[in-house]
């Protein structure tokens, strides 16, 4: 593993390039972030394996016993098109570690970076057949790895509906057990005791990072009344000075969106935004003749009853909305069938504490967006799914406990 992750800091510029080419992500974030995230992710896990074990148990008179922590067995891995080096080392480097196999089935839009990781391992020693990819569509390669008698786990990152389908063909198959990273429609709160710009700026990157293509992007943004008309002129200013266009350009800082049907499902949901009487304060439109580039778009006059509001959109779309007290805010965070990430701007420790012991989500940052760290176990509450990817936690879900009894003749003391 600490092998494979050398090859991948010797082939940043290759894998880079791959992931902008097929996921129309920026260049410089693939290889100055990402791709080196993903080698800090291998040998963060490499250096977990050998510190995987039970417990010995003091049990009742007569018996001792122990646990074993053994490997799940065959892991498959189905990972989206958003993030596809970050998630192929999210789900293979812990199952790996684990002494698990692994068959990794990308997104058929963004197939390309896996294949190299495939031919990087084959260069870095791991032997064949413990890290195998198979591309193809979720409705045939990922149905078969969901409903394989032979799999013994599935760990999944996309929407809510294909989760679904997964945990009915686990089910329905082997009863293999499966973790369920899934969608968001995540708030963030902004307080009137905010320093502005630096909020303008969390909630700005916070839903128009990777052009929205973000699973905890924070979609809804509530600003408490008494600074709402400052900070939406701030945020439509920064908004028209957003440059879109080529990601292999240093000045841009969008991309395309990852394929026409995205495309097309990102403009449907503003002209719902437009019909159901939110008031558009900028973009909304397709930019160009060629690619499929979107403006940042910001809604306001927002309610929790309109679809922009309610379904996860997956683009540069944002939905700001204007609050009055910190119980309003709580309860119009928490009105969601999602619950994967929020956050909280606030200089009042108190109110910082009790947002985010009140949001029902996996994951709350304060005074931040969209920080993670290796160490820090991510996964979402109600229906953005279940199980926890990062941090030592996530080896767990590549696990086994076997309890081992060994009865005690004659002992001493008991």
């Amino acid at each position: 593993m600490m092998k494979f992750a050398d090859l991948i800091e010797q082939n940043i510029e290759e894998i880079a390039a791959l992931d902008t080419i097929t996921a129309g992500k920026l260049f410089s974030h693939c290889k100055f972030i990402e791709v080196p995230v993903a080698a800090r992710i291998l040998r963060y896990y490499a250096g977990a394996a050998d510190k995987i074990h039970g417990t010995v148990l003091k049990l009742a008179k007569g018996i001792q016993g122990h646990t074993l922590k053994e490997p799940i067995g065959v892991v498959g891995s189905i990972i989206p098109w958003n993030f596809p080096t970050l998630m192929f080392f999210t789900k293979a480097a812990p199952a790996l570690a684990a002494g698990c196999t692994v068959v990794v089935k990308p997104a058929e839009q963004t197939p390309l970076s896996a294949l190299y990781y495939a031919h990087l391992a084959h260069l870095a020693g791991i032997p064949e057949g413990v890290l195998n990819v198979v591309n193809g569509f979720g409705e045939t390669a990922g149905a078969a790895i969901s409903s394989h008698m032979d799999v013994d786990k599935v760990s999944f990152t996309g929407s809510t509906e294909v989760g679904r389908k997964i945990m009915a063909a686990a089910a329905a198959s082997n009863l293999k057990p499966v973790s369920l990273e899934l969608g968001g429609k995540s708030p963030l709160i902004i307080f009137e005791d905010a320093d502005i710009d630096e909020a303008v700026n969390i909630a700005f990157n916070g839903i128009f990072y990777n052009k929205g293509e973000v699973c905890v992007a924070s979609s809804r943004v509530y600003v408490q009344e008494g600074i709402y008309e400052k900070f939406e002129k701030k945020l439509v200013e920064k908004a028209n000075a957003w440059i879109v266009g080529d990601p292999f350009d240093p000045q841009v800082n969008q991309g395309p969106q990852i394929d026409k049907k995205q495309f097309e499902k990102i403009l449907s949901y503003i002209e719902h935004g437009k019909r159901e009487g939110a008031t558009l304060l900028t973009g909304g439109k397709h930019i160009g003749n060629k690619g499929f580039y979107i403006q940042p778009t910001i809604f306001s006059d927002v309610n929790e009853d309109m679809t922009i509001a309610k379904e996860e959109i997956f683009g540069p779309v944002m939905s700001l909305m204007k609050f009055k007290t910190m119980e309003e805010a709580i309860k119009r965070a928490n009105n969601t069938t999602y619950g994967l990430a929020a956050g909280v701007i606030t200089k009042n420790l108190n109110v910082a504490n009790t947002v985010s012991r009140s949001i029902r989500a996996g994951f709350i940052w304060i005074n931040c967006y969209c920080r993670f760290d290796l160490d820090c176990p991510y996964g979402g509450y109600k229906t953005s799914g279940f199980g926890r990817d990062f941090g030592l936690e996530a080896l767990n879900q590549y696990v086994q406990i076997k309890s081992v009894i060994t009865p005690i003749h004659d002992s001493p003391w008991h």
